[in-house]
């Protein structure tokens, strides 16, 4: 009887044990690739900041000013100075709104996205070769569990701003 109980307690210890483990290496896996961006951001004398508004820009533009403030959690004079050097150095342009003559809209300027590919090509290939070794099954759960974890990132960072 004595081992049927211990087993059974055993398991919610290991969840736990199992749990702080992939929290631990959430936490170091941003740790890795915010190193990872600042070093990116460095060779193309953007901080990070800078490339992280690009980035927004490139994955969900044509986006006005303030889309992409709501998106990068940042106050309109911030955005101002990051635009202002995203512009200055060729990796958007600020456009007319062609429905709202009033509005702007950031667009990308994909010309220079090949610098950007370049210097993610180590990681990107390691990645490559990491997923090699799942099955698409495998694959499909560690896509669905970074999703969720990317969305509760996102649930936090909104509360935080909002309080």
């Amino acid at each position: 009887m004595d081992s049927v109980a211990s087993s059974e307690s055993a398991e919610p210890r290991r969840r736990r044990r199992s749990t702080a483990a992939i929290r631990e290496s959430l936490r170091e896996l941003s740790i890795q690739l915010s190193l990872l961006n600042h070093q990116v951001g460095s060779r193309l004398a953007l901080k990070d900041v800078d490339l992280d508004c690009l980035d927004l820009i490139n994955r969900h533009g044509p986006l006005s000013p303030s889309a992409l403030g709501r998106l990068a959690g940042l106050h309109p004079a911030t955005l101002t100075g990051i635009l202002d050097r995203l512009q200055k150095h060729g990796w958007i342009a600020r456009e007319r709104d062609t429905t709202d003559r009033r509005a702007v809209v950031l667009r990308p300027l994909r010309e220079r996205n090949a610098e950007i590919l370049q210097l993610y090509s180590g990681m990107n290939g390691a990645m490559e070769e990491i997923c090699s070794g799942y099955s698409e099954a495998e694959l499909a759960l560690l896509a669905d569990f970074l999703d969720r974890t990317a969305a509760a990132g996102r649930t936090a960072t909104d509360e935080l701003a909002g309080g």
